[in-house]
């Protein structure tokens, strides 16, 4: 176990989110944005004054994502993939190739390494394995595709990528295992699965960042606690949460060693938020010696950055 990783709780957001998730760090804007999935909204958040900016979403966000040289969002809404203009309040559909599939939602996704969108879906009583992970590429105006590359999942969770780009990770929540997938950077075709970590019983993991060393942090729902798992999938170290439902991570700030971390307070009963009285809030925590890696972002016309 690292013991040489330290990380001190610095600031603490009190929003109170129903089901914080997908916390993610601008590096152009310098602001923290997240979803609140339940109560169909954005935020964003500015280290410096302070000013938290809610933003009410037209159905709950499962994901989102920057867009290189715009002020636009891509964003996975609950019932398809959008480019979502936060200013006049305007969406414009891309995809939404679950809407014949009752049960189902999108969830947790992020942008690839050469600048796809990606995003899975739930079944939401999280009963069946009725999920499925999706690539939408925007190669040109002739060639926008939304493809199928994973199925058979129940809660589609966990995505990340290797700094190189080269490698996947990805986890179905219930089953409590992180797989990991060989990536082609040029078709976005997954090999080779393999089973990259599993969580203790109990303890479900949710979403993922990876960091300038190329370990992955994963946020574990009802674990109350941040793992950092090696590259071949052992764990370095743990930090402990004072939530009970941790639901991401993101490494950024104006020098990539903040540590933010959503949670929520979706499924807890008044006895129990009263002992997880923090539950719902965001986290930041100054990490020791650990660097973050920008977000990647959504290329629209990617034809050019596809081919490098």
């Amino acid at each position: 176990m690292n013991n040489k990783i330290t990380a001190e709780l610095i600031t603490t957001i009190k929003v109170g989110n129903q089901l914080g998730e997908g916390v993610q760090w601008h590096i152009q804007s310098q602001l923290l944005w997240w979803t609140d999935i339940q109560n169909a909204c954005l935020f964003s958040y500015c280290l410096t004054s302070k000013k938290l900016c809610q933003y009410g979403m037209p159905e709950r966000v499962g994901c989102f994502g920057f867009i290189e040289n715009s002020d636009r969002l891509i964003i996975a809404f609950e019932t398809g993939i959008a480019l979502f203009d936060i200013k006049i309040n305007e969406i414009e559909w891309l995809a939404r190739p679950e809407m014949s599939i009752k049960g189902n939602r999108f969830n947790d996704g992020r942008i690839d390494r050469q600048g796809r969108f990606w995003a899975g879906t739930m079944n939401q009583n999280e009963t069946a394995p009725t999920a499925k992970l999706y690539c939408y590429d925007d190669f040109c105006d002739s060639h926008k595709q939304c493809t199928e590359l994973l199925s058979n999942i129940t809660v589609s969770n966990g995505l990340c990528f290797s700094p190189d780009g080269k490698t996947m990770y990805h986890a179905d929540s219930p089953t409590r295992e992180i797989y990991q997938y060989d990536f082609d950077i040029k078709t976005a075709q997954l090999s080779n699965k393999k089973r990259f970590a599993i969580t203790d019983e109990g303890c479900f993991p949710d979403g993922s960042c990876i960091d300038e060393a190329g370990y992955l942090w994963n946020a574990q729902w009802a674990g109350s606690q941040i793992v950092r798992y090696q590259p071949d999938g052992e764990i370095d170290w743990v930090l402990k949460t004072n939530v009970s439902q941790p639901s991401c991570v993101a490494i950024g700030g104006p020098n990539m060693d903040l540590l933010f971390i959503t949670s929520a307070k979706q499924g807890l009963n008044k006895s129990q938020l009263k002992q997880d009285d923090k539950a719902g809030h965001v986290f930041i925590y100054q990490l020791n010696g650990i660097k973050g890696l920008p977000e990647d972002q959504f290329v629209l016309d990617n034809e050019t950055k596809v081919k490098i």
